[in-house]
């Protein structure tokens, strides 16, 4: 235990995700050394976000402005809605370069144990933009544990009588891995998810 201010800071830091007690106390300590000008850019960054930054009106991704850029985006394909979990999930298919729909962001998955369920979701605005009709397929790219699972399942459901074609991400081996490292959930999986090769 530190005194006063620096035992604030330590433990206004170890409640971030991912910053247990002994982190906590490196970061505290790493800007206590740091430049005052370093530190002033990390405080203004901090509160300059949570003033600028917003949830699109439209797919409750991240943005600074009523839509997000992706939203914006005449040449992104109206048709084809991809659902993620989180903000980051976008980040990570938007790199791939392999999608050029729509995405709608519940903002997390359900998991009754944490007390999240579908009225804690962005599902209502999910089915709000499906009621047009101009949407023909929904890809579920929740994550692939337990929480994601039921969340695809539940949406599915609930999506069937649209008539909507509703498809999932593959999952499987990683590309580089090795199969004896592989566990049984995974490889199940690779093995339903198999393709016919073109030889």
């Amino acid at each position: 235990m530190y005194e006063g201010v620096v035992q604030n800071l330590i433990d206004e830091l170890g409640l971030l995700p991912g910053v247990g007690p002994k982190s906590a106390q490196r970061i505290a300590f790493h800007l206590l050394a740091a430049d005052p000008a370093d530190v002033k850019r990390l405080a203004h960054a901090l509160l300059e976000v949570k003033e600028k930054v917003r949830f699109c009106r439209v797919c409750g991704n991240v943005a600074e402005e009523d839509q997000c850029r992706i939203c914006r985006d005449q040449r992104r394909d109206p048709h084809v809605i991809c659902v993620v979990e989180e903000s980051k999930d976008v980040v990570a298919i938007e790199r791939t370069r392999e999608f050029r729909g729509r995405y709608h962001v519940l903002g997390g998955a359900i998991s009754p144990i944490d007390g999240v369920g579908p009225d804690d979701l962005k599902i209502r605005e999910l089915m709000t933009r499906l009621a047009d009709g101009q949407v023909t397929e929904l890809i579920l790219a929740t994550d692939p544990n337990l929480e994601g699972e039921a969340t695809a399942t539940y949406l599915a459901r609930l999506v069937k009588p649209l008539g909507l074609k509703v498809t999932r991400l593959a999952s499987g081996l990683p590309v580089g891995g090795d199969l004896e490292y592989a566990d049984e959930v995974t490889l199940g999986r690779a093995f339903e998810g198999r393709r016919l090769l073109d030889v």
